[in-house]
């Protein structure tokens, strides 16, 4: 089994780099910034690239104060939800979510994580001005994962699944996870966004994820994004297209 992360070793960081650099004021962040204590509202719709699976989800967030906010997203028919929370130190952010995500063969993973993001221009570090923030954390997995068939592998209590080749397979894991997540402003108005990370864990869990897209400040309080994104793990794969709005209070 991996080493797992805890609340304590995702904070060290935090804590350190806490007495050096300078920390970006919440009014100078861009609004995409994953460090940003806001109360919001967004909408997206995305739609996979055959065209024939796209869906709503509504999102939001709540500032209980300047350093903690809640989390919430769910979709149209509420199969796929994910609630949880934040809290912002110095120059960091640690956050915490649960929720459950189906794939089109029927799996399900229901997935519950506590991570962070840490801003590198908080130590001068933004090349070409790229705002570059590091992620990792633990994360706990369980639900039901995909068999091949004609593997011969899956086990007598293996369920059929909705693709007549595979069978679904109950499992659970432990596991980390790395990443970045990162910022290009273009214009006064206009980001690019770009995302990618990956995860290992027990039980011979793995996955990876990498998107990115546009965000559009109309107005202080309104922004649109397009967005693409791919993500792949033991459980399902999952890839779409799709734009959203968000209102900020």
């Amino acid at each position: 089994m991996k080493k797992q992360l805890t609340l304590f070793t995702l904070l060290i960081p935090t804590l350190v780099l806490a007495e050096t650099g300078n920390v970006k004021k919440e009014d100078e962040k861009l609004a995409e910034d994953p460090t940003k204590v806001t109360t919001k509202l967004g909408i997206n719709y995305a739609n996979n690239y055959d065209f024939n699976d796209g869906g709503v989800t509504f999102s939001g967030s709540l500032a209980l104060d300047s350093a903690r906010k809640i989390n919430v997203s769910i979709n149209e028919d509420a199969s796929e939800w994910r609630v949880g929370g934040s809290w912002l130190f110095d120059i960091g952010i640690v956050n915490f979510n649960f929720g459950r995500r189906e794939f089109t063969t029927g799996a399900v993973q229901d997935n519950y994580s506590v991570g962070t993001f840490l801003p590198l221009s908080y130590l001068g570090f933004e090349p070409f001005g790229i705002q570059i923030f590091p992620m990792a954390g633990y994360s706990y997995n369980d639900g039901e994962q995909a068999c091949e068939i004609a593997s011969g592998r899956c086990p007598d209590d293996a369920r059929p699944s909705l693709d007549p080749n595979l069978m679904l397979v109950s499992n659970s894991s432990h596991s980390g996870y790395v990443g970045a997540f990162s910022l290009k402003p273009i214009t006064e108005n206009l980001t690019l966004i770009m995302m990618a990370g990956g995860s290992l864990g027990s039980n011979d869990y793995s996955g990876y994820w990498f998107g990115g897209g546009l965000g559009y400040t109309i107005l202080k309080q309104h922004s649109i994004s397009a967005f693409t994104y791919k993500m792949d793990n033991s459980y399902g794969a999952d890839s779409a297209f799709g734009l959203s709005y968000s209102y900020t209070f």
